[in-house]
């Protein structure tokens, strides 16, 4: 995955410089930069991955959200080595759950939870939390040569970073169980078959494909679509009840926005709508 010289001009410090970023006709491009290392994520990547998620969510000049990365590899999950060491110096019981808890899961949590849509453009391997990275996006496009790993189980581990939520919701439990419990590398046209990915495209063409998703997003009715996220995602821990009244008052929301007059107003007036993400 090659990536924009805007991008690039943007890199001021070391950590700029391994998180490239840059706002192109609407689209914030997130691109993890540690090709070396496969872009396994540092503590200090997470935060400021979680920070331009959130940015993106208040930005109005953002209107779509692209993340990827360059090299071969998307994400090979967390670099532990950089991990701080226990205030004490030594492990005491919570301190698992409480670095789970601000870590892996923060992050899923800031892509599920940010109010533009966020697609994957998977460039190559995508292992541990860099798959539940993946998944978490509200469209994931790979690349042919690129893979998905559980790599869990391979070190005796259990998932993080949401990954059993995610993936129960994505292909069933049984299917999530079979990911799991063998950490079998899954090629991306088996991620397509299984509905892990939306889209496979050669690799040089993945690029363009994610561009000229990100742009039809961003050029759509950005509040319509940051509700009609919300409801899709909380209709999996819903009952038909409760999605049916969040339904009812995600509508009433949207009927308060000037896209949506417009995206009336242009149907009767037999136009094509044109959305300004407000």
């Amino acid at each position: 995955m090659t990536t924009s010289p805007s991008a690039r001009d943007e890199a001021s410090d070391p950590l700029d410089s391994l998180i490239l970023h840059a706002t192109d006709n609407g689209v914030s491009w997130i691109t993890l930069n540690r090709p070396d290392a496969m872009n396994a994520v540092t503590w200090d990547q997470r935060e400021r991955l979680i920070s331009l998620l959130g940015e993106a969510s208040g930005d109005p000049a953002v209107r779509a959200v692209v993340i990827t990365a360059t090299g071969k590899g998307f994400c090979a999950g967390a670099d532990l080595r950089t991990a701080p060491a226990p205030a004490t110096g030594e492990r005491v019981a919570g301190d698992v759950a409480r670095t789970i808890r601000q870590g892996a899961q923060r992050l899923i949590s800031a892509v599920l939870d940010c109010e533009k849509p966020v697609i994957a453009a998977v460039n190559g391997t995508a292992a541990g939390i860099g798959a539940h990275l993946a998944f978490a996006c509200d469209l994931v496009i790979a690349a042919e040569p690129a893979r998905f790993i559980e790599v869990f189980v391979r070190r005796g581990l259990v998932p993080d970073g949401g990954g059993a939520y995610l993936l129960a919701r994505l292909v069933g439990p049984q299917r999530a169980k079979e990911l799991m419990f063998f950490g079998d590398s899954v090629s991306a046209a088996d991620a397509e078959r299984l509905g892990l990915v939306n889209r496979v495209v050669p690799a040089d063409e993945l690029e363009k494909t994610a561009r000229e998703w990100a742009e039809r997003l961003a050029a759509g009715p950005t509040r319509a679509l940051a509700l009609t996220k919300q409801l899709v995602n909380a209709s999996l821990d819903s009952d038909r009840a409760t999605a049916f009244a969040a339904e009812a008052n995600a509508q009433e929301i949207n009927m308060t926005t000037a896209d949506a007059n417009e995206g009336v107003a242009s149907f009767v007036e037999r136009r094509a709508p044109s959305y300004r993400g407000r």
